[in-house]
């Protein structure tokens, strides 16, 4: 019996095995895309494949990151030498050369006084009859030296009251010297004080964030300057090299 009209099983056809979906052939005679192929998708431009698109994009944004990041390493650079902090240079406190020599004087007052003032080394002290005729307990001139040609010289006083010492203190002030003003022509003197502080200077001593006293340096215009100040019952005068004398005064401790 032949199979043909059997119940469940379909009806062979001779030539009907081959697929019913057979791509359509081109004018050219090379078969299209058929149905589930890669080819373009609807509305999409002919020859150009769906990967390229995401290509160009995503090589766009790493060029614009990368312009990006440079400007601001750039302009970040330049921000940063801009704000770059000066640097400070700080030079050692100069030291004697030579050893300076005892004091005779042993009383408080006397052993409290410096025996060296930066480079400067002590090699003389004695009474100060002037000072002590004018009313001191104990005065005393010293003069230090830097080893060389260098030389300091400091007058000190101990007077009984703050109130003596500050009218004793008004008298220096009063006699130190005046420098005449600058007419125009240089002179030798004029040039080796371009390299001195800028004088005059005045001021309030303090001890212990206290107000003791007043101090004022000067230019005395021989290559010299002046310093004079109070520390509260004690009154002091320093002679030093111009380009000295404002460290000197700031250095004498007193």
């Amino acid at each position: 019996m032949s199979d043909t009209g059997r119940p469940g099983q379909p009806e062979w056809v001779p030539g009907a095995t081959a697929p019913t979906h057979r791509p359509a052939v081109t004018p050219q005679g090379a078969p299209g895309p058929s149905v589930g192929d890669d080819g373009p998708g609807e509305g999409a431009p002919a020859g150009r494949p769906r990967w390229l698109l995401p290509v160009i994009i995503g090589v766009a944004v790493l060029v614009v990151a990368g312009l990006v990041a440079g400007s601001v390493a750039f302009f970040g650079a330049r921000g940063g030498d801009d704000a770059a902090p000066a640097e400070t240079v700080t030079l050692p406190v100069p030291t004697p050369a030579v050893a300076p020599v005892g004091r005779p004087a042993t009383t408080a007052f006397a052993s409290a006084l410096p025996a060296s003032v930066l480079q400067y080394a002590l090699v003389s002290s004695q009474d100060d009859a002037e000072w002590l005729g004018a009313g001191a307990l104990e005065a005393y001139t010293e003069t230090f030296t830097d080893g060389d040609a260098g030389t300091l010289t400091v007058r000190a006083a101990q007077f009984e009251t703050a109130q003596e010492a500050a009218t004793f203190l008004q008298g220096l002030t009063a006699a130190l010297p005046v420098v005449a003003p600058d007419t125009g022509a240089t002179t030798s003197t004029e040039s080796a004080q371009a390299d001195g502080p800028d004088l005059p200077q005045t001021g309030e001593v303090t001890v212990g964030g206290a107000p003791a006293g007043t101090f004022t340096v000067v230019d005395a215009g021989d290559g010299t300057g002046v310093a004079v100040w109070q520390n509260a019952t004690a009154v002091f005068r320093l002679t030093a090299p111009l380009a000295d004398v404002r460290d000197a005064y700031a250095a004498y401790g007193l």
